[in-house]
């Protein structure tokens, strides 16, 4: 069975799209969540004809702190952002007040995390990556899980004492510190994966991330509020406005806020069946 949220979301992406050559206002403007909760609502009412489980029919709960947990983080991101100077924001002016422009900030940064894990759940569901599987299985020593942390904490450093050189580091930091955390409170993880050598999840994200990675910097190309970027040494090669290599950072990206999503979750001691997004 299709959900009825999935056609109104297949309507909202159309209409985004069509907008973007028409220009309707308020609607070009705020493009962003118009298009991205349009999207979420597709690929969940996808997901559900095929499994019959999803976020926002199974889990609305979990689904609702997904976007409240979203907003936050990308909020932390734009924060980094701003000391590291590798992107920054054009179009903004159509707002009608800072209040508006904060608003859709906050709606728009509310999609990300729910984005990325509605585009993973799908690839998961299609059974894309089922096979990989690592050869041997292999155990997870807390000398392992401390120098991961150890390793994360230092990557988060580097970019801050020396943005121009170490920035791509940032991607990666949080969740070489948090995964670890996860592993040992026994929340779901990425190393744990180490273990049962099946790469399912893993592969799902990291390449869910980097659809997502790319839709977003297809639909940012044609929008009026828009993001551009300057990033040192790679900043050729432009697919969209991201730099060719910029790409390789979407992967990692979504590993990352899988680490986080479930930091969070145990942190504020949500059940881990109830949270527990893949199979």
């Amino acid at each position: 069975m299709f959900r009825w949220y999935g056609a109104a979301g297949l309507f909202m992406v159309l209409f985004a799209q069509v907008n973007f050559i028409l220009r309707i206002q308020p609607f070009a403007q705020w493009y962003f969540p118009i298009i991205w909760f349009g999207y979420i609502m597709l690929v969940d009412a996808i997901v559900y004809s095929m499994s019959r489980e999803s976020l926002i029919t199974g889990k609305p709960r979990i689904f609702l702190l997904m976007i409240g947990l979203s907003a936050v983080v990308w909020w932390a991101f734009e924060a980094i952002g701003w000391f590291l100077g590798n992107w920054y924001y054009s179009g903004t002016d159509g707002f009608g007040s800072r209040l508006e422009s904060l608003a859709f900030a906050t709606i728009s940064f509310s999609t990300v995390i729910p984005a990325v894990f509605e585009t993973a759940l799908l690839l998961k569901t299609v059974h894309l990556f089922d096979g990989v599987k690592l050869k041997e299985r292999h155990n997870i020593s807390k000398n392992l899980l401390y120098g991961m942390m150890f390793a994360g904490a230092l990557m988060f450093a580097a970019p801050l004492l020396y943005p121009g050189l170490f920035y791509p580091l940032i991607w990666a930091s949080f969740f070489l510190i948090m995964d670890p955390i996860n592993y040992m409170n026994r929340r779901p993880s990425i190393i744990s994966h180490l273990k049962d050598r099946k790469l399912a999840v893993p592969l799902s994200i990291y390449a869910g991330a980097t659809l997502t990675g790319f839709l977003w910097e297809f639909w940012n190309f044609w929008a009026i509020p828009k993001w551009h970027y300057t990033i040192p040494f790679v900043d050729f090669l432009r697919v969209f406005e991201m730099p060719l290599l910029g790409y390789l950072g979407y992967g990692p990206f979504g590993l990352e806020l899988f680490a986080m999503y479930h930091f969070f979750m145990w942190l504020i001691h949500e059940g881990k069946a109830g949270t527990k997004l893949f199979k």
